[in-house]
């Protein structure tokens, strides 16, 4: 009963400690995906991007088309060449589908480092924006929806939209990045 009794007396002392004494935190949460999918800025990224990759995927594809052109006529002529020429044939064959690879692995990274580059200056852009719009609206934290393990968020803390709307905003010129 002593025992009881000393929890009951320290219960009723820690309780003020740990009631909640301002009001409750107010957060929100912000879908940086749809950002860059519905933002001037964004959409302008994304599109030089798109039109990069398009651009190594043609010249990737007119590679392989020139390498199975060589093959097919190196298997139509088989017969008919040299040792030699057949041999020089192979070789270049060879040398084409190399130089195919490393083409291919070359245009992945430098797309991939394009759009790392071009993600962080975007985020760069739009990280005041969240800051002044969290501080205007007085949250105490604002999460990225889908990368912080938020499992659930109601759509009535989501301020993307709002995010979205003053990222139009800000002029062009500063939001611009230079083609790479």
């Amino acid at each position: 009963m002593k025992k009881l009794a000393m929890s009951v007396v320290i219960a009723a002392l820690a309780a003020p400690m740990f009631a909640q004494t301002a009001a409750p935190a107010r957060v929100a949460v912000i879908n940086v995906q749809k950002v860059l999918a519905e933002s001037t800025s964004g959409k302008a990224t994304l599109e030089r991007l798109k039109k990069m990759q398009d651009e190594r995927v043609a010249k990737a594809k007119k590679m392989d088309e020139e390498v199975q052109a060589l093959d097919a006529q190196i298997n139509q002529k088989k017969m008919s060449l040299s040792e030699e020429k057949l041999a020089e044939m192979t070789k270049d064959l060879s040398d084409r589908k190399i130089s195919m690879q490393r083409y291919a692995q070359d245009a992945d990274r430098e797309v991939s480092e394009a759009r790392d580059r071009a993600l962080q200056d975007l985020e760069k852009q739009i990280m005041p924006l969240i800051n002044q719009i969290g501080k205007e609206m007085g949250f105490a934290a604002i999460f990225n929806k889908f990368e912080s393990g938020l499992v659930y968020a109601s759509d009535a803390i989501d301020i993307t939209d709002m995010v979205v709307k003053r990222f139009n905003e800000v002029p062009a010129t500063a939001t611009a990045a230079p083609a790479k």
